[in-house]
């Protein structure tokens, strides 16, 4: 793709981490007026351009992040919804008098992020549209020579998690996948001790993540007249608008929790891929395989029939062999602090033949107890956006770079296609290819058919 898109910005911005590396990514309203504005914040053609691609729930927090970071400037926000796009703008203009920013430029807005893509001052973008827009995004990108940040689960299919890699490694970007539980504490810590031998040889692996997607069968609505309905389908199949697919921004800070469009397979794996992101990233990473993966996946057995159950097996690890891990409802049972019974069906649970290890946010129980108790703490890490920053600077790459998330996501594919399909697979991580007897057959599931007009960019 030889087009303006790969124009690129000066390298002085990227000389911003010396304002910056120290700097915590806090939210701003944490920040005291002025301080952004004194005289220790780079000017403004120093600091790092960046730009935002879909305005919806998760975004705030980034936003909040990089307000809030002295070496960096915020440009530009796009989405196809003008309502969306325009009070992330407000409040990002906003929130630059609040902080006293006398030099910053007007927050642009775009309903087409090829226009935002095109623009030389801007350095890095995050992308936090739905699952099924993350790579044609990501590898248009990568073609204008931004780095970038994006959420998680990374892609729609296998296919494209090896095509973004691919892409990222063509173009040299620094690239951040969302799945920030590697920067934190009770997991960071959690790896240390299965690397460290305290549960002795891992055997089994118990994933709570929640269900896989359906097809969607939602009834046609009237679109707003703000909405590029069309552009948000994507490469999706063509449907009518659902509110549940895409919230009407009547109050852009009260979005549901969990955006509806995750439960329908033409956008999402459901919560296999969201959730599983997390979970099956972190087990991938305790077990070392981020640049592997496993090698049988089975789908559940016959007389299960909860929509979990689904297991694979990973046959050499450096921390055991035959590892099965298992796609679970009910992770583990303990006694809270209050000595109530608490059932988790969200965590992972590590079985060694030596001791057990729970794990979720803010949760770390092992079996005996005095396995974790007895461990030293970690090391803090920097923040997930600040490690990201911090390896634009140094070119380095960041704690969950794009093949850690591609190989993670690739797990949740093949975890989904046990459920869809029914049937064992093989799997060649190395070849990004199932092998054995029903290798043709189910090596047409790595893509999905694309709609004409959606095809992926040539980079």
């Amino acid at each position: 793709m030889q087009n303006k898109h790969q124009q690129r910005a000066g390298l002085s911005r990227r000389q911003f981490v010396k304002a910056s590396a120290a700097a915590a990514l806090a939210a701003p309203m944490v920040i005291p007026s002025g301080v952004l504005g004194n005289a220790s914040v780079p000017a403004a053609n120093s600091r790092l351009g960046v730009g935002f691609i879909g305005m919806g729930k998760q975004v705030g927090g980034h936003v909040n992040g990089m307000l809030g970071s002295k070496g960096v400037q915020v440009l530009a926000v796009c989405d196809v919804y003008k309502p969306r796009r325009e009070h992330f703008r407000n409040l990002i203009d906003e929130k630059h008098k609040e902080y006293e920013r006398k030099d910053a430029k007007p927050c642009d807005v775009y309903g087409d992020y090829h226009e935002l893509l095109a623009r030389p001052d801007i350095d890095a973008v995050f992308i936090v549209v739905p699952d099924h827009w993350h790579t044609s995004i990501a590898m248009s990108a990568c073609a204008a020579k931004k780095d970038i940040y994006c959420e998680k689960p990374l892609t729609l299919t296998i296919g494209e998690a090896k095509t973004i890699v691919d892409t990222v490694r063509k173009t040299d970007r620094v690239f951040q996948v969302g799945s920030q539980q590697r920067s934190e504490g009770p997991f960071w810590k959690a790896v240390q001790l299965i690397n460290a031998g305290k549960i002795g040889k891992v055997k089994e692996v118990h994933v709570g993540v929640g269900a896989t997607s359906k097809p969607c069968d939602l009834p046609a609505e009237e679109k707003p007249a703000d909405l590029d309905w069309n552009t948000w389908l994507g490469q999706a199949p063509e449907r009518e608008y659902n509110h549940i697919l895409c919230q009407k921004p009547d109050n852009p800070d009260r979005y549901p929790f969990n955006p509806g469009w995750r439960d329908y397979r033409e956008f999402s794996g459901g919560y296999v891929t969201d959730w599983g992101a997390h979970h099956f990233d972190i087990t991938q990473w305790a077990l070392g395989q981020d640049k592997a993966g496993p090698d049988e996946i089975m789908p559940p057995p016959s007389d299960q029939k909860d929509g979990y159950g689904a297991s694979f097996i990973y046959k050499s690890t450096p921390v055991g062999d035959n590892v099965k891990v298992t796609h679970v409802h009910q992770v583990y049972t303990y006694k809270g602090n209050n000595g109530q019974e608490r059932k988790e069906d969200n965590g992972i649970l590590f079985i060694g033949d030596g001791g057990k290890l729970f794990v979720n946010r803010g949760v770390l129980i092992s079996e005996p107890d005095g396995i974790a108790k007895s461990f030293p703490e970690p090391s803090p890490r920097p923040s997930h956006r600040q490690n990201w920053l911090d390896c634009i600077a140094s070119r380095q790459r960041p704690i969950c770079d794009v093949e850690i998330g591609a190989r993670s996501v690739t797990v949740c594919h093949l975890v989904n296609l046990a459920y869809w399909n029914n049937q064992k697979m093989s799997w060649d991580p190395q070849k990004w290819q199932f092998t054995g007897a029903n290798a043709a057959e189910q090596n047409k599931w790595l893509w999905r058919e694309r709609r004409k007009g959606y095809e992926l960019p040539t980079v």
